[in-house]
């Protein structure tokens, strides 16, 4: 099993950053896809960015590309989402997921395990 810990959530206004950090446990992630899904009240879960395995391949949503960027430390078993930039339709409960598949995929249904989230909330 692993489990899956974000941090770095908080209130920031609008044209600020913030730093999500995704921690992993139970067993190493340097060989899962990580990727970083959010979901605003009232809307269903959407796809943020994916990051494969060895950190070579990202993709983003439409709506934060150029402004968010994923990295991963696999010696300490982290995953970042590193926010620039941020809007107030960037507010929303930022979930970390792992799949043990080596594609990244933007798709909820292909992750295996999920962390609790982390709320980001950013103030116009």
């Amino acid at each position: 099993q692993v489990q899956l810990v974000e941090s770095g959530g908080g209130l920031v206004q609008a044209g600020g950053s913030l730093r999500l950090s995704c921690a992993a446990s139970g067993r190493t992630v340097s060989t899962y896809t990580m990727g970083w899904f959010r979901q605003a009240p009232g809307k269903e879960r959407e796809f943020v960015g994916v990051i494969t395995w060895s950190g070579g391949d990202t993709y983003y949503a439409d709506s934060v590309k150029g402004r968010f960027t994923i990295s991963r430390d696999n010696a300490k078993n982290t995953v970042n989402l590193q926010m620039n930039s941020l809007k107030p339709e960037d507010t929303a409960v930022y979930y970390c997921a792992a799949s043990t598949k080596a594609v990244a995929d933007i798709s909820e249904y292909e992750y295996d395990y999920w962390g609790q989230g982390t709320q980001v909330t950013v103030s116009s």
